[in-house]
């Protein structure tokens, strides 16, 4: 069997959630499965990988007409595969084109889902509307897909009521439990300008609105005065959410020692070097199909803090791994809290609960290893997602 995997992101062009999954999937599966990856960008050295750039004349159009251009390129390519495997929206295209063009199955993961997402309006403009279309007629299409979570499973089915439920499966996110351990380096941390002797909060993840950045500072400013902060944070949606963060942090900052924002991508033995060391991670998103970014602070032994929406609840096992933040929120798209300042004080309570009790946070910590270990290894993923290829190939 061909699978032809379809993504934007590859490494070690890597910026989220999605790319970790890809990139750890593709490994997985090809134990078994002849997988090629067909990514957007530069020519990969990999054996198996095809590259490919927006075409000339689009590399001044919206970001969703440049996609397509990529689109219509992997589509082309995937002639002579059994099925392609499509992740995010921006690959959606391509899987429906190539399931046209040649008559293959088409299965999509869905990491995120565009009508969840209504604040990319600010950074695609008219180009949410073609992002939002091309993932409904994908959906609609699909001969099977794969939801991260149980609450993403959920959310697909409110967001496209129109699909067979027999077609939507779950097969959760893993992590690579041989890479991401738990990490002594004191004298990274040092140089990061983190104080081993003191506390800390640690959040992890791209400057959007869906992560909750701006309801974390406000929690902050509510923390003991000896807990730090530290912010490995970047790749800004726009530069109206990077100003709004800025602002937040320097407010912060003048308030309180041990604010520190990490705004460079750090290598992954740096970053579970940072999760080890913290005395919590801390996920505040107000939308998160699952979370691999709490993953890997489960694996290098650190408890996690998270919102109550989405995926979080299936990852953090409430007082065991962890510890959950109840939240209501709006039902019109955009997750937003229906009373903020109470999820901003419900934030700042339980993680200040946690940081307050280490002894009670490292046995955690070592919990949410062990879950790690029991629930969420490639391996079954990848034999769970050959279950679902059979399906569409029978």
């Amino acid at each position: 069997m061909r699978v032809d995997l379809l993504t934007r992101e590859y490494p070690p062009e890597v910026y989220g959630g999605a790319g970790v999954h890809v990139a750890e999937l593709v490994k997985a599966l090809r134990v078994d499965v002849d997988v090629l990856v067909r990514c957007f960008g530069l020519p990969r050295d990999e054996q198996g990988v095809y590259a490919y750039l927006v075409p000339p004349q689009l590399t001044n159009a919206n970001p969703a007409l440049a996609t397509l251009g990529v689109d219509l390129q992997m589509a082309q390519d995937s002639g002579g595969a059994d099925l392609v495997h499509s992740h995010t929206w921006y690959a959606n295209g391509a899987g429906q084109l190539a399931q046209l063009l040649h008559g293959i199955p088409h299965v999509i993961t869905a990491h995120s889902l565009e009508p969840l997402r209504p604040w990319k309006a600010e950074q695609l403009g008219g180009g949410y509307r073609v992002s939002s279309w091309i993932e409904s007629g994908a959906f609609a299409a699909a001969d099977a897909i794969i939801a991260v979570s149980h609450g993403m499973r959920r959310d697909i089915l409110r967001s496209y009521p129109f699909l067979d439920e027999q077609k939507v499966s779950v097969v959760h996110n893993g992590i690579d439990l041989t890479t991401w351990v738990p990490t002594e380096n004191p004298e990274l941390l040092a140089t990061l300008g983190i104080d081993p002797t003191r506390p800390s909060v640690v959040f992890v993840g791209r400057i959007t609105r869906q992560k909750g950045l701006p309801y974390l500072l406000r929690a902050a400013a509510q923390l003991p005065k000896d807990v730090q902060l530290v912010l490995c944070a970047g790749a800004p949606d726009t530069p109206e959410i990077l100003a709004e963060v800025r602002e937040g942090v320097a407010e912060l900052q003048k308030e309180r020692t041990g604010v520190v924002w990490i705004e460079e991508l750090l290598s992954q033995p740096d970053l579970s070097a940072v999760l080890t060391a913290a005395t919590t991670f801390v996920c505040p998103s107000i939308y998160e199909p699952l979370g691999i970014v709490n993953l890997e602070a489960m694996a290098c032994g650190a408890p996690v803090v998270g919102t109550a929406t989405g995926g979080i609840p299936e990852v953090i096992d409430e007082g065991v791994t962890g510890r959950l933040v109840p939240i209501e929120q709006a039902e019109d798209g955009t997750g937003t809290p229906l009373n903020p300042q109470k999820f901003v004080d419900d934030l700042a309570r339980i993680l200040t609960e946690v940081v307050s009790d280490p002894e009670t946070a490292r046995a955690m910590g070592a919990a949410g290893r062990e879950r790690a270990e029991r629930d969420f290894g490639w391996a079954a993923i990848a034999k769970r997602t050959q279950e679902v290829y059979a399906s569409v190939l029978s």
